[in-house]
């Protein structure tokens, strides 16, 4: 891999001017406000989630994971392709099977003055907080020198980052469950600025959709009743449950897996909405739905708090409540998504 740096900027580092200094609670929102503020497109960090349908549910556990995995988004990426394609945004993306070809098309922009989004497996950052295997992460890449890269990453995670070429080259080169080959991807407005306002029902019914009609019994509100059935036999399911169901409870609450983050998320779009809507009949729905989420986050919060108490003291009892709470979690994120596709 030591094709990345083989030219090096002259002069020094390449960086592209007026990027945020720190990031936001979620990587793929953090990356778009990145790459559309620089097109003079500035939404925040819950509209640009919002905009683009970006919550949902999955529930997933197979015998090749030692542990469960529950994500309160929609897959990795496809909260980009929604947002560009409900705001007539122009997305360019790009993916390769070729290390070199991957670096050219992620440095050329930055030649150019323009941050580039990049997909990649977060372990094999330097700066990472955690070891654990995520190729669905998103980062904004806005400049590099000789050896080393210039990042926008989340707030949690240090905001304004670097870390080597060859550790982001093994990064996007990274296979398995939700890896995409090298992609990277820039914005531009053919089209001027995006009419926000027109783009907020049909995104809520959109999003709402989905979560009330998955294709399986793992994902949105079914999902969610999965989880709630499972979660008793979590003790026996994982090898180490004093290791692992802290694992799980910090993925959920501070890793911004499956927890509070995105409904919380979400309950803020809501929110910010509701000055923008027309109709007294829209906006009551809208207020409806943020309060039910607020419930729903809080809710969250707690089934995290008991999943970690079941692992540091074995009792199934924790893991009884977690499901109790869960159950009402499904009733809860029903009734608003309900409430919204009814808009």
């Amino acid at each position: 891999m030591t094709d990345v740096a083989d030219s090096p900027a002259p002069g020094g580092a390449v960086l592209v001017p007026g990027m945020p200094e720190t990031g936001g609670v979620h990587c793929e929102t953090t990356t778009l406000g990145a790459l559309l503020g620089h097109t003079g497109v500035e939404l925040s960090e819950a509209m640009l989630f919002g905009l683009g349908a970006g919550l949902s549910f999955i529930y997933w556990d197979s015998k090749r994971q030692p542990v469960p995995f529950l994500g309160g988004r929609v897959k990795p990426f496809e909260l980009t392709r929604n947002l560009a394609r409900r705001l007539g945004l122009d997305l360019q993306v790009r993916e390769t099977t070729s290390a070199h070809r991957a670096w050219e098309q992620a440095r050329t922009p930055i030649d150019a003055g323009v941050p580039v989004g990049l997909q990649l497996d977060s372990h094999h950052l330097e700066y990472f907080g955690s070891a654990v295997h995520f190729a669905g992460h998103v980062v904004a890449l806005y400049g590099y020198d000789a050896t080393t890269a210039y990042l926008l990453d989340t707030a949690q995670q240090g905001g304004r980052v670097s870390t080597g070429l060859q550790s982001l080259a093994r990064a996007r080169a990274a296979r398995g469950p939700m890896s995409a080959p090298h992609r990277s991807f820039t914005f531009s407005t053919p089209s001027g600025p995006p009419d926000v306002r027109r783009a907020i029902v049909p995104s809520l019914v959109e999003c709402a959709e989905a979560f009330l009609s998955p294709p399986i019994a793992n994902i949105g509100c079914r999902g969610i009743a999965t989880t709630a059935r499972r979660i008793v036999s979590w003790l026996g399911r994982v090898d180490d449950p004093r290791r692992d169901l802290p694992t799980i409870a910090m993925l959920m609450e501070r890793g911004g897996t499956g927890g509070a983050l995105f409904r919380n998320l979400y309950r803020d779009f809501l929110g910010e909405c509701l000055p923008l809507l027309d109709g007294a009949g829209t906006r009551s729905g809208v207020e409806q739905a943020r309060d039910l989420f607020e419930e729903s986050g809080r809710s969250w919060t707690r089934v995290a708090g008991h999943v970690e108490s079941a692992g540091a003291t074995g009792d199934l009892r924790e893991l009884t409540e977690a499901a109790a709470l869960l159950a009402r979690i499904a009733e809860v994120e029903t009734g608003a998504m309900t409430v919204l596709r009814a808009l």
